[in-house]
């Protein structure tokens, strides 16, 4: 008796998605740094939440999702502002106008895919704009080589624990759409749009990779 095969399911057809492609060029190492050790595994979870977790049907956890992202974006691009407009009042009270050349400066090429994409690669250059602020400070010696490093070293750990957060979110609403049956869909929407069958794992308050730069000294650190 001949077997008989179970007829293949027909392959589901690649959608096509609205992107943008944006090219900036990024000065500071720190900035650099974020773009090296975070952007890639960010964007992909922002791109499952947009897409991959609203595919499977889950239009309601997304939007407060999204919500939630937006807001820790915007809180952290709040905190870059401020601190940038402190900086810049001291560098006017200094009569400070030079900005700095940088001897390695890198090309970002950003595909912008969702909204809360967008949101972060903006996030990402205010970092480099207050750090080229903050450089312009230390090599007119207004601020110290210490105090400089130790604020260098925050902003950049600030974008990327709020990367690992996003991370991490995006995790958690990929179980629980895995627990409430939707496993195979997501594995299928995930590899039609190029992403692992799984999210990527982090810890929240995981550290960024480099070390801080080289001229930090001994000693408590304080405000500028």
């Amino acid at each position: 008796m001949a077997e008989t095969s179970a007829p293949n399911k027909p392959a589901r057809t690649a959608i096509s998605r609205p992107v943008f492609e944006r090219t900036f060029k990024i000065n500071s190492e720190q900035a650099i740094r974020v773009i090296r050790n975070s952007y890639e595994r960010l964007i992909r979870s922002l791109y499952a939440i947009d897409v991959i977790l609203r595919i499977v049907g889950q239009e309601q956890a997304v939007d407060e999702i999204e919500a939630i992202v937006s807001m820790m974006i915007t809180e952290c691009a709040e905190q870059l502002q401020q601190e940038k407009a402190r900086l810049e009042k001291l560098k006017t009270d200094n009569g400070i106008a030079e900005i700095p050349t940088y001897t390695h400066p890198s090309e970002f090429v950003a595909r912008i895919a969702s909204p809360q994409i967008a949101q972060f690669v903006e996030l990402i250059r205010l970092l480099d704009q207050l750090m080229m602020v903050m450089d312009s400070l230390w090599l007119c010696q207004v601020i110290d080589n210490k105090h400089c490093v130790d604020a260098r070293y925050h902003w950049q750990q600030r974008l990327q624990r709020l990367a690992n957060r996003i991370v991490t979110i995006e995790r958690q609403a990929h179980r629980e759409a895995y627990a409430q049956g939707h496993g195979e869909e997501l594995r299928l929407a995930r590899q039609e749009s190029g992403l692992q069958d799984e999210p990527d794992t982090v810890t929240e308050d995981e550290s960024v990779i480099d070390e801080p730069d080289s001229l930090q000294t001994t000693g408590s650190g304080g405000s500028i």
